[in-house]
């Protein structure tokens, strides 16, 4: 059995997931973008829910699909975080924190893939 708190990837998707929900609340909620809230909050929570399954799964191809994953809904929410910021409809600092976390997804997803892959060949 998997020990969440010791896989840095469960770690920082969860934690990343947490603050998604509050993001979408906060468009849902108090800023009436309800389309993008939704958008954001299935891309964001995405990121965590397929690194885990990748890492509680089997290993191999399913492992290396679910990780796949992972890397592109973590790309998708970048593009979501970045329209928001721009748009100026998500406030700067916590944007920018957010964006933070999403690239730092991006390399350890990305790095995960590069790794299975080359090993793999």
């Amino acid at each position: 059995m998997k020990n969440e708190t010791d896989n840095a990837l469960l770690v920082k998707s969860f934690a990343f997931a947490l603050r998604i929900i509050e993001v979408y609340q906060l468009l849902r909620d108090e800023l009436n973008e309800i389309d993008l809230a939704k958008k954001i909050l299935r891309s964001g929570t995405a990121i965590g829910a397929n690194a885990d399954e990748a890492i509680g799964g089997h290993p191999g191809n399913d492992f290396f699909t679910k990780i796949s994953i992972a890397f592109k809904e973590s790309q998708e929410t970048k593009y979501w975080l970045r329209l928001l910021h721009e748009s100026k409809i998500l406030d700067n600092d916590i944007s920018e924190s957010m964006l933070n976390d999403v690239d730092e997804l991006l390399r350890i997803t990305g790095s995960i893939l590069k790794n299975t892959k080359a090993n793999n060949e």
